[in-house]
């Protein structure tokens, strides 16, 4: 099959159907016949290439000028370090992790961002927690709605297990999903639409699962099980995601922390919770207690029990969890207080500093864990970043309409109010109760249909000062990166009609609370850390440009599995990361 009729293929099912595992079967003993036998990867949210350049190295300005990633340093020292890496683009957390887990962009995926729109699917039943109205599904015909892949499809946002019933306090998973909020597909009996089956194409973990391998992943989010990848969702053998919007003040979130120690030696029995922090993500000090009960996920699997370590089960193949600490040290403006950093040239701040710190020994932990159960030599771990943040500089940040005041307003804003119509209600920033639009330092724009791109676009360009407009992308210049939008089978439901890329520093947002972003196609929200480390290795810099989509395909090749087994990396071509040094002991 040609790569096009490939793609169209698989559109085609991701819009009117449910795709399927593709069987691809080897030698399922992941024992004697390789020296890496499993992979601990990790995504470092924000961690920037220049961010583990300055830490492992000191820069003036910040901790005295001493290096203060002594775990990563040490990682270094058997590394291959892609100096030049970038995510996917649109750079948001679902889009990022589903490159780095299936080898593809969002054109063959069909991922944009947790909230998004299809012009195919249909509403949910029932109107999510943050806002997505129920609606009605129309059998055998395109509906079109708004997507929604976060906390709002949980049955209890506000706590950290979910709401999944008679769950442990921090341990609700995809029972904690609640089917009548998830969109539905026409062309399926107006079923559901679990995570796993919104993505397109298989993942590294169907792959590994398929040839007898356990495999585990512990994320932000219940809606985080789409790593799985196609299929019946039990492609993830032990999966952890406490919600990471949950609320902090609830007394069962707090106890369910209260016994947590940080990799910092902090006691978490007393969480922050001066006002205006409800989230996690609203505190420096509350964003490690939340990662830390992951990082103990982690170091649960290495000793070969599951994620609670209830339950005696085997060491995972692969494994691994996000880090929201350095994300958050970033873009946080706590009370006043601010998070990022001093200059262009990536001087985090003090708050920063210890978030990144945080990091570093947490993955010293689990590097220790390794080297105690015999399996460090064996492993290899891969650190990198679903997305980075924008902008590094502070200087060149600018939030529209503004912190206070207006300083203009959003795309999406400026073409609902003057286009009445022209953006689907579902979406709208002007529904009062709706979930709103994609939106922050990009614009994701899906219009309504009927409506006409060319007088929404010159609108956007009349008004280009207003929206602080960069760069946007329609038509021929839209499809150089992606498929047509529109429907099967001539074009790509999920392809928005109109991307606007701000100018660097521009943050579409009112809030207080940050003063960077991601989700755009800056250097700053791409460039992202890029490291994979196994004792064997020599020590190597590669400044050739990557993607963090070759990420899947080189874990295959570890593995000794066909990274031809990736439904994108065989429609986009995905090459394994350059200068690896799989079986380089065996040559000797």
């Amino acid at each position: 099959m040609s790569t096009h009729k490939l793609l169209l293929a698989v559109v085609i099912a991701g819009a009117v159907a449910t795709s399927t595992v593709t069987p691809c079967l080897g030698d399922d003993d992941f024992g004697d016949r390789r020296e890496i036998r499993r992979v601990l990867l990790i995504s470092i949210d924000g961690m920037h290439a220049v961010d583990y350049l300055n830490c492992v190295r000191g820069i003036s300005g910040a901790n005295g000028g001493n290096p203060f990633c002594p775990a990563l340093a040490e990682l270094g020292e058997t590394a291959i370090n892609y100096r030049n890496a970038s995510t996917s683009k649109p750079s948001d957390s679902f889009p990022g992790l589903t490159a780095i887990v299936s080898g593809g962009s969002p054109r063959s995926f069909g991922v944009y961002y947790d909230v998004a729109y299809d012009r195919v699917l249909a509403p949910p039943k029932n109107t999510t927690g943050n806002g997505l109205a129920g609606g009605t599904c129309r059998p055998r015909q395109p509906n079109g709605t708004t997507t929604e892949y976060e906390e709002g499809i949980d049955i209890n946002q506000a706590l950290l297990n979910g709401g999944a019933p008679g769950a442990a306090p921090t341990d609700g998973g995809i029972a904690s999903i609640d089917p009548t909020r998830l969109i539905r597909n026409p062309y399926k009996d107006c079923r559901p639409v679990y995570p796993w089956n919104f993505v397109r194409t298989n993942t590294i973990f169907g792959v590994i699962h398929q040839n007898g391998g356990y495999t585990a992943w512990s994320d932000k989010h219940p809606a985080y099980s789409s790593v799985s990848g196609p299929g019946d969702g039990r492609n993830l053998d032990d999966f952890y995601a406490p919600e990471i919007n949950s609320d902090v003040t609830l007394p069962a979130n707090q106890k369910a922390v209260a016994s947590v120690t940080t990799s910092l030696g902090e006691s978490c029995s007393s969480l922050d919770l001066s006002p205006g922090v409800s989230a996690w993500t609203d505190s420096f000090f509350d964003i490690r207690c939340y990662d830390t009960l992951k990082v103990h996920a982690i170091l649960n699997e290495i000793e070969g029990k599951n994620h609670l370590g209830t339950v005696k089960t085997k060491v995972p193949i692969i494994f691994g969890m996000n880090f929201q600490a350095v994300s958050v040290g970033q873009k946080l403006i706590e009370n006043g207080v601010k998070g990022g950093y001093e200059d262009a040239e990536g001087t985090p701040s003090a708050n920063l500093v210890t978030e990144i710190e945080f990091v570093d020994k947490s993955i010293g932990e689990m590097v220790s864990a390794l080297k105690d159960q015999g399996l460090y030599e064996s492993t290899l771990i891969v650190i990198t970043a679903k997305h980075g943040q924008s902008p590094i500089d502070p200087h060149r940040f600018f939030p529209i309409p503004g912190h206070s005041g207006s300083n203009g307003e959003s795309p999406a804003t400026l073409i609902a109010t003057d286009l009445p119509g022209y953006i689907p209600f579902s979406g709208s920033p002007l529904n009062p109760t709706g979930i709103g639009p994609t939106e922050d330092d990009v614009s994701l724009l899906w219009l309504s249909p009927g409506s006409d791109t060319m007088t929404a676009v010159n609108l956007l360009e009349s008004k280009g000062t207003t929206i602080g407009l960069g760069q946007i992308y329609y038509g021929r210049s839209l499809q150089s990166m992606l498929d047509k939008p529109g429907l099967p089978p001539t074009g790509d439901p999920r392809t928005p009609d109109i991307i606007v890329t701000p100018n660097v520093g521009v943050i579409y947002t009112s809030s207080s609370k940050k003063e960077e972003e991601h989700g755009g196609f800056a250097h700053d929200d791409t460039n992202v850390m890029l490291l994979l480390s196994n004792p064997s290795f020599d020590r190597k810099t590669v400044t050739a440009e990557v993607q963090t989509a070759q990420v899947a395909p080189t874990i295959l090749e570890a593995l000794r599995l066909d990274p031809n087994c990736l439904d994108a990396v065989r429609i986009e071509g995905t090459s394994v990361l350059p200068a690896v040094q799989f079986g380089k002991r065996d040559d000797r």
